[in-house]
């Protein structure tokens, strides 16, 4: 058998998960290899290429300021910038961005190349190794044997891959690319459970056949707002997209074939994303809506293909075609890639935990879609947080666990381990019962602490953030002091009524010295939610006096009196680390809490 160098972590899958997790663990200083089958497809985006929107911005924000690279290939990448809810409060604005695909993968491939501690390997995993209950190194398909004490999973959808369109049924983890049959088998055979979920993307079209000009045009932010903190502006000129509409006459066309829709015949068994459905899903689901929004969104700079976002299907080709037909501006319109759906396995998270390592096999960890998530930023929070916990494992420290208060990745890592997943998941800012806390604006400050004391965040970039808090407070502290009308221009900032957010950048001191817009938003937002942001973190602090409860691995909840039985069947299958993460399970009462605590402290006396 062929071996290699012994590494300290490898991570196997170079999409989004991937990305972050092996950067992150190769910059804390674990000599780390990823394994992906082509480096041609490294960052691949094989659904929609954009970045950000609701929610999901905030969280692409997050890793950027952790020291992740989402941000940074974003905006060198990006080809329209949108700031998404900007009518509405700052808590649930977030940015978006198309991205020119091609240019997004040179990117990441370019940096993880010149990432030390880090090796690139061209092959595919097919088995996960271990010793006992540890992980000690994966085989690949070509006999070559990598060893390692931590491995970081980071499928996709690879596993056990199966894609439909109509009809037609054929294995690929996506379109062109072979599914891991044996990597599945390896991951059931350690222990793990493996479950199936489906997703599905729509058809691609040469963009030189698309009728652009019968169509409603959506421009960019004429000042477009960059996702990462390191960079100053964007400048270069954005690309639109495009707007048009489904009809009746498709949706005829669609419930006339239903009997050749996959998701209709029983040919796809299970669960699709409830909040990005299908066309056809669309169709059945609103019977009354005489029609539905498509975006057609550019691939590229250049404009080589579009992407029709708002029709995934997976129905056969020749009605895929007719739709198009249909449909104002594609009427004449070349189908590049043809839609389809894929259903692929995943293991639920209820076997995580909280640090993303497996509870079943020491230093195995799993991140991304793997765990039943959707999004390449959902995906990209995990695989930071699993690359710094693999490092930190590592060298013997506790692992990062973000709370629910400190961010959307937090917030995305705990329901994944509390509330038992049974369709692709997704993020929304409603998931977050402390958005007005976790807001796009403020990700830097909440986590670029965090990211400096895991070892992510560099010299350069610690001065500029640390420069950026001292501008901030200088300009707060010099508002509470100067005064007009009699009060302060602090407590003018505040009232809802006073306008003096537009003002502000008028005022001749607040001119003259220069202050930049992120600068300006950020006291504006910190005014304007100051007693609200008090109220919160009172309500904060009870919720982190549980978080702070750890609960002891293993324990035997049957022994526990007067416990009800569903939620002696509930923690023990969930296992929670605190009494906090055992409060948001599912079906787990504020009574539970309670005799949890009488019993804990009565073992811990």
């Amino acid at each position: 058998m062929m071996r290699t160098n012994d590494f300290d972590c490898i991570v196997i899958g170079a999409g989004h998960a991937g990305i972050e997790a092996a950067h992150a663990a190769a910059r804390i200083g674990a000599r780390t290899c990823l394994v992906t089958l082509s480096r041609a497809t490294i960052a691949k985006m094989s659904c929609n290429p954009a970045i950000g929107g609701l929610a999901k911005g905030q969280i692409a924000r997050e890793v950027d300021a952790l020291g992740g690279l989402m941000g940074l290939a974003t905006d060198a990448a990006g080809i329209q910038f949108r700031l998404l809810n900007r009518s509405k409060g700052p808590a649930v604005q977030s940015p978006r961005a198309q991205t020119d695909k091609y240019r997004y993968q040179d990117f990441m491939r370019d940096r993880l190349e010149e990432t030390p501690n880090l090796s690139l390997v061209e092959a595919m995993a097919s088995d996960v190794l271990i010793e006992g209950r540890q992980v000690c190194g994966v085989r690949c398909n070509n006999g070559m044997m990598l060893t390692a004490p931590t491995v970081i999973a980071t499928t996709g959808t690879f596993l056990r891959g199966l894609m439909h369109i109509g009809p037609e049924q054929f294995p690929g983890g996506r379109l062109g690319e072979p599914a891991a049959h044996e990597l599945s088998l390896s991951l059931a055979r350690i222990g793990l459970e493996l479950r199936r979920l489906k997703t599905g993307t729509p058809v691609r079209l040469d963009a030189k056949t698309v009728d652009l000009d019968k169509l409603e045009i959506q421009l960019g932010d004429p000042e477009p707002a960059p996702f990462s903190f390191l960079t100053g502006r964007i400048d270069r000129p954005q690309t639109p997209c495009w707007i048009t509409y489904t009809n009746e006459q498709i949706h005829q066309l669609i419930r006339d074939h239903l009997d050749r829709a996959p998701l209709y015949t029983g040919q796809i068994k299970s669960v699709g994303p409830r909040y990005c459905p299908s066309i056809e899903t669309k169709i059945v689901r609103f019977a009354g809506k005489d029609r539905h929004q498509v975006f057609l969104e550019p691939e590229d700079e250049a404009r080589t293909t579009i992407y029709c976002n708002g029709i995934s299907t997976s129905l056969p080709r020749d009605v895929q075609e007719r739709m198009l037909q249909l449909m104002p501006g594609t009427e004449h319109a070349r189908i590049v890639h043809y839609a389809y759906a894929i259903e692929y396995d995943y293991c639920p998270p209820v076997q995580l935990q909280p640090s993303l390592e497996t509870r079943k096999v020491g230093g195995l960890f799993l991140a991304g879609q793997i765990n039943g998530t959707s999004g390449y930023e959902e995906a990209a929070g995990q695989g930071i947080i699993a690359g710094i916990n693999a490092a930190r494992k590592l060298q013997g420290q506790e692992p990062l666990v973000l709370g629910r208060d400190q961010a959307y990745i937090g917030v995305l890592i705990d329901d994944l381990l509390t509330k038992g997943i049974d369709e692709p998941y997704r993020m929304f800012t409603s998931r977050a019962e402390y958005r007005l806390a976790l807001r796009s604006d403020n990700a830097d400050r909440r986590l670029t602490p965090i990211g400096r004391a895991v070892g992510l965040v560099e010299e350069s970039r610690w001065a500029r953030f640390q420069n950026k808090l001292k501008t901030i407070e200088g300009l707060r502290q010099h508002l509470q002091t100067s005064r007009a009308e009699g009060v302060s221009l602090w407590d003018l900032l505040r009232r809802p009524d006073s306008h003096m957010d537009e003002r502000l950048p008028q005022l001749p001191e607040i001119k003259s010295a220069g202050y930049g817009r992120e600068v300006l938003e950020a006291i504006v937002v910190d005014a304007k939610y100051e007693g609200y942001l008090a109220k919160q973190e009172r309500l904060i602090a009870t919720q982190r006096s549980l978080d702070s409860k750890r609960i002891p691995a293993g324990l035997d909840y049957t022994a526990v009196e007067h416990l009800r039985a569903e939620a002696k069947e509930k923690l023990t299958a969930f296992q929670p680390a605190t009494l906090g993460h055992a409060s948001r399970i599912g079906g787990i009462t504020p009574a539970d809490i309670t005799v949890l605590q009488v019993y804990l402290k009565k073992i811990w006396h």
